[in-house]
């Protein structure tokens, strides 16, 4: 089965990434695909037209020609209402779409009919492939964050996050210990700040602990959360529930609790955030604030990042990518890890974390393929 694969411009709000490298379409040339690309869709991730061409990918004008000519649109960002208009029946959208945070966006791209398959879901033995290379970002950037947003004229208490001699360094504490906990720890640690890490998992405590010595790792529970917020000059959000909803875990008092100008970074975001008081921003307006307190909370935190993000990304969604390509929908049926991606089949919702967060129909991918 040969596939025309598609390559649309992120119209999201400061997403510079792009879902395919110039050697992703490599790869899908050499298995005999075509590749479309709107035009600059990888110019702000340093990735040229004349670079896909090279590639032996076809440059189209506009994103609805895109749509039109492909059998799969790849993506980085959930579809933006223009996009989900843009979908037709039976067409494979692979891309993150991190629908428990979002009905209206669920119910637009069920009504489309697509095939919707989420980066975010596709899972090996409990292990998330396409999520990992973008929590990695997200959990580093988080700390860069952090430091900046510390700083007095951005609304900080004006704490340096390593100290200097004589003076305590920032503390910091996450809120989860895996990828974006695990690699917002490894940064603030490597700068010298205090890191408190909460995790409910005792082995993986143990784990964190043989990697970061120096760092406090406790059994996460309300009242240690409660203890460490009214210490922590930054909170980084970094709980994970596949496919669902992130738990509000911080109440608006707990944060009232904090001491003005802390800081927090709620990389849950995509999945709702895992305080009561985010809410989603932008890159054009990152930051807002709620007793005393910053908040951050970019959904597309990677698009910072875009050549660093854009690279990780193909790396790890390509061979994918190639088994969709070969297969079509029997690529689903067949591999377990793209079958617990599929979110959206014939107007059916098959992610149980989705329709548990809004409490609609799930239909089980094994018996509708």
């Amino acid at each position: 089965m040969l596939m025309i694969i598609g390559v649309p411009k992120e119209i999201k709000d400061n997403e510079s990434r792009v879902a395919l490298t110039p050697a992703g379409a490599v790869e899908l040339k050499r298995s005999k695909h075509s590749v479309i690309v709107e035009k600059n869709a990888g110019a702000e991730s340093g990735f040229k037209d004349e670079m896909y061409k090279k590639a032996g990918a076809e440059i189209i004008e506009s994103a609805d020609e895109v749509f039109k000519k492909a059998d799969m649109i790849v993506k980085v960002k959930e579809p933006q209402q223009s996009e989900l208009n843009m979908l037709r029946e039976g067409q494979i959208l692979f891309t993150y779409l991190h629908l428990a945070a979002d009905r209206k966006l669920t119910e637009g791209l069920l009504a489309t009919n697509a095939t919707g398959i989420a980066y975010e879901t596709v899972s090996e033995n409990g292990y998330l492939p396409l999520l990992a290379p973008m929590s990695e970002v997200a959990g580093r950037m988080s700390i860069l964050v952090a430091a900046h947003y510390l700083q007095k004229p951005h609304g900080g208490k004006g704490v340096i996050m390593p100290g200097v001699p004589g003076t305590k360094p920032a503390s910091v504490l996450i809120l989860g210990g895996g990828f974006v906990g695990t690699n917002a720890a490894t940064v603030a640690y490597g700068v010298g700040a205090d890191v408190t890490i909460l995790e409910r998992s005792i082995p993986r405590i143990r784990t964190l602990k043989d990697l970061m010595p120096k760092a406090t790792i406790l059994k996460s529970n309300h009242a240690i959360l409660e203890e460490e917020l009214q210490v922590a000059d930054v909170l980084v959000g970094a709980v994970l529930v596949p496919g669902g909803k992130a738990p509000k875990l911080v109440s608006k008092d707990m944060v009232a609790s904090m001491e003005p100008g802390s800081v927090i970074v709620d990389v849950a975001v995509d999945q709702g955030g895992c305080t009561e008081t985010t809410k989603p921003t932008t890159h054009s307006n990152p930051v807002y604030e709620v007793e005393g307190v910053v908040h951050y909370g970019v959904t597309n935190m990677p698009g910072a990042y875009p050549r660093s993000s854009t690279i990780a990304l193909t790396n790890a969604t390509l061979p994918y990518m190639l088994l969709l390509a070969d297969g079509g929908i029997n690529a689903v049926k067949e591999n377990p890890a793209l079958r617990l991606g599929l979110n959206t089949y014939k107007g059916k919702l098959t992610c149980k974390g989705v329709a548990d967060a809004f409490e609609m129909k799930y239909f089980d991918p094994e018996n509708l393929l």
